[in-house]
């Protein structure tokens, strides 16, 4: 189990330091890196939380509460 969490553990990590440069690489040249608009998916991604209402809300705690160190 100790392996697993490590290994998944790892690769959010290494994702979530190629999310800035996906960002800085969008804002500065208009394109996509690796066949994705990064800006417009997180923008996707936050109006399925604002159209939830409240559980959109709830739900959003939650997946930030996986991000905070403790």
């Amino acid at each position: 189990m100790n392996y697993l969490t490590g290994f998944f553990g790892g690769l959010v990590g290494i994702m979530m330091a190629i999310l800035p440069v996906t960002i800085l690489w969008t804002v500065l040249t208009g394109g996509t890196m690796f066949g994705m608009d990064v800006i417009q998916n997180l923008g996707d991604l936050v109006q399925t939380f604002a159209d939830g209402g409240f559980t959109g809300l709830v739900v959003l705690l939650v997946v930030l509460s996986f991000f905070v160190k403790k």
